[in-house]
């Protein structure tokens, strides 16, 4: 297998996908040539649906690196931040976006045209603790763009008390005066509960495209998890409630026709942790033995319905637990969820991607691993990789306990290779 294989897709939405993401990109260099106002920000909070509601272009840079996976630029932005100190041991979307932003940012035939470069930048809005460094080097990088440092809690989601939320709506009402004050442009309250309820839509949307994974077979799985793209650059608009609606009624067409992802799906797997953005195709690896990873952890992040009539608290809150897999839940919480989730999908096996980039996600593993079979009689397998730096991963190695692992659930249900 080409160490840089992507996922076999099977969803006509897969195609539709393509153009979206294409015209996001797109979207960021035009606002920037047309003089409207371009902020680089965190990923899953509320901040993304402020932009939207005041007509600023928000641009992800954390999820530009997982981009630069899949097109196999990241070997030369891990050259750049290696150059400049950055251990190899660091976050892989840390190391990629400085690689990425000091070194030949937007050459000629960079995909997409690349990133534009930042009016405004929002830094520490919640997050792990790369996410956040992530922001203050791209202070310096950019000294010319607006700042705005916002601190908020990381708090397990159960210990979430009233205080806390206080502040963060506090935190967001802040914000929003600084981007007032810096763009000139007025957040428009209406707008904003219509951009509200569109995210909730989209989040609603979400869950119900998941819940038909527990179908046998199942009409989607984790090989079309590119489909995220539209809940971390789109919430709030309407370009996600159209792509998501139409993707919920293939999904749904095929769950009520029973058709599966493969011809015959024997096993059913989950995926714990990050996936490996630059060989996205380990998802469809199992399926030559009957196997079909139907669920993932990362799936789960964006399960969070928002209120349209109290706009400011939602988002508030929203940012509040952002990063759910890493900082904002406990050791426990993850252990409940993935049982939760083995359960619900009628699994028969998980896969543990023990993430050399991605230590905190990573945690907790061995009590996952005997939560499952103490509790559901499920095995699994610790596979060590690398969401993001494929000199971390040994497919040869991979390969091995993936093999093993699949006779072993196969001889399990009496079944045959």
């Amino acid at each position: 297998m080409d160490r840089g294989k992507k996922s076999h897709k099977r969803l006509r939405s897969a195609k539709e996908l393509n153009r979206v993401v294409a015209e996001f990109y797109l979207e960021g260099h035009a606002a920037k040539a047309q003089g409207k106002p371009v902020g680089w920000i965190p990923p899953m909070n509320g901040v993304i649906e402020i932009f939207y509601a005041m007509d600023i272009q928000p641009v992800f840079p954390e999820n530009w690196s997982p981009v630069c996976a899949a097109f196999g630029l990241t070997a030369r932005n891990f050259e750049v931040s290696a150059g400049m100190g950055f251990s190899r041991d660091l976050c892989g979307y840390l190391r990629n976006i400085v690689g990425y932003v000091y070194g030949p940012m937007n050459e000629d035939g960079t995909p997409l045209g690349g990133l534009p470069e930042p009016d405004l930048i929002v830094s520490a809005y919640g997050g792990c603790v790369p996410a956040m460094k992530i922001l203050h080097t791209l202070e310096r990088r950019f000294p010319e763009a607006k700042v705005h440092t916002s601190e908020l809690p990381q708090v397990g989601y159960e210990n979430i008390r009233q205080h806390h939320l206080d502040y963060c709506i506090s935190e967001t009402n802040r914000l929003i005066e600084w981007l007032t004050e810096t763009t000139g442009r007025k957040l428009d309250h209406d707008r904003l509960r219509d951009v509200v309820r569109l995210s909730d839509r989209a989040c609603e949307l979400w869950d119900e495209i998941m819940s038909y994974r527990r179908f046998i077979p199942t009409p989607i799985s984790a090989a079309e998890l590119g489909v995220m793209f539209v809940m971390v650059t789109r919430q709030g608009t309407q370009v996600a409630v159209d792509f998501l609606t139409h993707l919920r009624d293939e999904v749904r067409e095929r769950a009520e026709g029973g058709i599966g992802m493969i011809e015959e799906e024997k096993i059913r797997l989950f995926w714990d942790n990050i996936p490996l953005w630059y060989n996205m195709g380990l998802f469809n690896y199992f399926e030559k033995m009957g196997g079909v990873v139907v669920a993932e952890t990362y799936s789960a992040a964006w399960s969070l319905r928002l209120d349209p009539e109290n706009p400011i608290e939602s988002l508030a809150r929203k940012s509040l637990v952002s990063y759910p897999m890493v900082s904002c839940t406990s050791i426990k919480k993850r252990q409940e969820m993935v049982v939760r989730a083995c359960r619900d999908y009628h699994i028969d096996g998980a896969v543990l991607h023990s993430n050399k980039s991605c230590v905190p996600i990573t945690l907790g593993q061995i009590d996952i691993k005997r939560a499952l079979k103490e509790e559901l009689g499920i095995p699994s397998v610790i596979i060590d990789g690398d969401h993001m730096d494929a000199e971390n991963f040994s497919f040869a190695q991979f390969q091995t306990r993936a093999d093993a692992f699949m006779e072993m659930l196969l001889e399990k249900k009496g079944l045959r290779y």
